[in-house]
């Protein structure tokens, strides 16, 4: 959840507002539903969301593409929950 959250908090400064925000209306670019990946961890798979936009022009940073195991996001889980 904390890792679907990063990506969705990666898609709003993208995009420059929050979801369902009224400044977003007619801006030529708006979010565009989600897809699934799977990725390995040393915790386990896990199943993520990966936000999109209308235009195709969002590419995430937490999650390296095309990789299905992932040494970045288990650093970034360890910092998220050490600093709660």
């Amino acid at each position: 959840e904390a890792v679907n959250n990063l990506l969705e908090a990666e898609l709003t400064a993208f995009l420059g507002y929050d979801p369902y925000a009224r400044n977003g209306w007619n801006t030529g670019n708006s979010r565009n539903g989600a897809y699934f990946r799977k990725v390995d961890t040393q915790f386990g798979p896990i199943e993520v969301q990966v936000p999109r936009d209308r235009n195709g022009q969002f590419h995430q940073h937490t999650l390296p593409d095309y990789k299905q195991h992932s040494d970045v996001l288990e650093s970034t889980i360890i910092k998220l929950y050490s600093k709660g």
